[in-house]
C-alpha cells in the first residue's frame, strides 16, 4: 500500500544508498553496519538486522560525498518496520544534536543530488 496524502516532510530526501556503521548510543561496542535508503536534513531512513523501539538514540558513523572524514551522527528512532520476518527492519531515524559540521556535510551531499542533471 503506498501512502498518496499530503507530504509533510520539512527536508527534501535523496534516495541514495551511503554506508552507514550503527549501535543503541549508550551501549559499548555493539556496532552493526547498513546503507541508508534514503537521507534529508532531517533524517534518514536504514535497513537494520533489528527492530528499535521508538524514542531510541542511535549513534551512527558514515561517510559523505565531498567530506573527507567520517561525520558522527545521532538520530531517534520515529519507527522500526519489518520487511522480511525477524530479519530486517526499515528503521525510520530523526537527527538530533546536529553540530554545525555535519549539518553542513549533509546539506553539501543532499543539495548536490537534488540539482537537475544536465
Amino acid at each position: 500500500m503506498t501512502y498518496s496524502g499530503p507530504d509533510r516532510r520539512k527536508h527534501e530526501r535523496i534516495s541514495k544508498k551511503f554506508i552507514v556503521t550503527y549501535k543503541v548510543r549508550d551501549e559499548m561496542n555493539n556496532y552493526d553496519i547498513t546503507q541508508t535508503k534514503n537521507v534529508s536534513l532531517g533524517g534518514m531512513l536504514i535497513s537494520t538486522n533489528r527492530s528499535f523501539k521508538s524514542g531510541t538514540i542511535l549513534s551512527l558513523e558514515t561517510r559523505l560525498p565531498f567530506v573527507p572524514d567520517k561525520i558522527i551522527l545521532y538520530a531517534k528512532v520515529i519507527e522500526s518496520k519489518e520487511v522480511v520476518e525477524g530479519l530486517i527492519y526499515d528503521t525510520r531515524l530523526c537527527f538530533q544534536e546536529l553540530d554545525k559540521q555535519s549539518k553542513e556535510s549533509l546539506e553539501k551531499a543532499v543539495s548536490f543530488y537534488l540539482k537537475p542533471k544536465d
